[in-house]
């Protein structure tokens, strides 16, 4: 049976110490050195029996204490919670994160999304937290260059769906599958925010929840996203309604053996939406290694939007 996930990051960090771990001082998790009582040179090791099942179910239960590490970092970094639904006491709320809280009429709004299964707001890819670092699996680094940058941020959270009440798990109104909570957050959040102009980054499922954004609200997204960039997105073609905003604006940096940003699409196929390489072969590095050139995608996109807008200002 998993840990129960920390109710705080102190607990968290606790029930980690527990299993012998610690994150380093660079967001490294390694075993603690028994003779400083402090994260060591020694990183994670998966294979603690010859029984598989042993195996899973510890990293299951050592997973489980990320995401309150992950949260405190979002908030020492200048993000706060904003709980879902609006009118929900906080214990049935999910949430996600912004910069400022609340958002409110941003020159540049970043918009993230995680992809499915156990990853909350904050995360890419739990296997890289543990494993590589906090920097390779978080949203860290997206924040931190979009804040040098001048966007304002929002972080989704679209895999926390339910909660546990009186005993059983019970979903959250209105947020109670990915889908819908991205559709809440964009009703309820990003939409009465009224940004100017806004850029998304979506990781593997995230890119069918960007889709479906798109799809549902063509004329919003037409009006003000200005760029979207998928990691390994899993989607299909472009929305059929939108088909040619969704080609100009879009483009999916997928895992390859290719040099990064290496056009991986096929001749016939060429009046597609940008699929090149992430820089990677995995699945899951495609955010971290892919960054640099997102953002150099972002700034070009932005630096279209801003000279179509001045010179139509001045015909």
């Amino acid at each position: 049976m998993a840990e129960p996930k920390a109710v705080n990051s102190q607990e968290a960090i606790a029930r980690l110490r527990e299993f012998g771990y610690g994150f380093t001082e660079d967001g490294k998790l390694h075993k603690i050195d028994p003779a400083t009582g402090e994260p060591g040179e020694e990183p994670f090791v998966f294979q603690i029996s010859e029984d598989a099942e042993v195996n899973r179910e510890h990293y299951a239960k050592l997973a489980n204490q990320i995401p309150e590490i992950v949260y405190e970092l979002l908030e020492k970094n200048g993000l706060q919670k904003t709980y879902l639904p609006l009118d929900m006491p906080i214990e049935r709320s999910t949430f996600v994160f912004t910069q400022p809280q609340p958002i409110s009429k941003s020159k540049k709004l970043l918009v993230l999304i995680n992809g499915s299964g156990y990853v909350l707001a904050g995360q890419w890819a739990r296997k890289l937290i543990i494993n590589n670092s906090l920097d390779h699996g978080t949203q860290l680094p997206y924040i931190k260059r979009a804040q040098q940058l001048g966007y304002d941020i929002l972080v989704t959270n679209t895999n926390d769906n339910a909660r546990e009440i009186k005993g059983k798990l019970k979903p959250i109104k209105g947020l109670d599958t990915a889908f819908r909570h991205a559709s809440y957050v964009w009703e309820n959040v990003v939409i009465p925010s009224n940004p100017e102009n806004v850029a998304i980054v979506a990781h593997s499922f995230g890119a069918s929840i960007a889709r479906n954004l798109t799809e549902n609200y063509t004329d919003f997204f037409k009006e003000k996203v200005f760029a979207i960039a998928l990691t390994d997105g899993t989607i299909g073609s472009p929305p059929a309604s939108c088909k040619q905003y969704f080609i100009d604006v879009a483009c999916n940096w997928a895992s390859s053996n290719e040099p990064l940003d290496t056009d991986l699409r096929r001749e016939q196929t060429r009046d597609s939406f940008r699929r090149v390489s992430a820089g990677h072969p995995e699945h899951e590095w495609s955010s971290y290694s892919a960054m640099e050139s997102i953002f150099k995608f972002f700034e070009d996109k932005y630096e279209q939007r801003v000279g179509t807008k001045d010179t139509s200002s001045n015909t």
